[in-house]
């Protein structure tokens, strides 16, 4: 299973309190942290309500490590 690897890019101030909970429950909440959360299609569920706040650094993939 790959991983998606998220930085935190823009400010949650002015955010809607589900926005910041979202941010919470990824393992982020302040410009510039990083977290790493398996590609399933909750996460990106999660990812894509706040997608203007994050960014998605790479999309790594164990697969690949033969």
């Amino acid at each position: 299973m790959s991983e998606l690897r998220l930085r935190q890019v823009r400010s949650s101030i002015g955010s809607r309190d589900s926005q910041r909970q979202t941010l919470q429950a990824l393992g982020l909440g302040a410009v510039g942290r990083r977290s790493s959360r398996p590609n399933t299609a909750d996460v990106r569920a999660m990812v894509k309500v706040v997608e203007h706040l994050v960014e998605i650094e790479s999309d790594t993939s164990q697969s690949d490590a033969t």
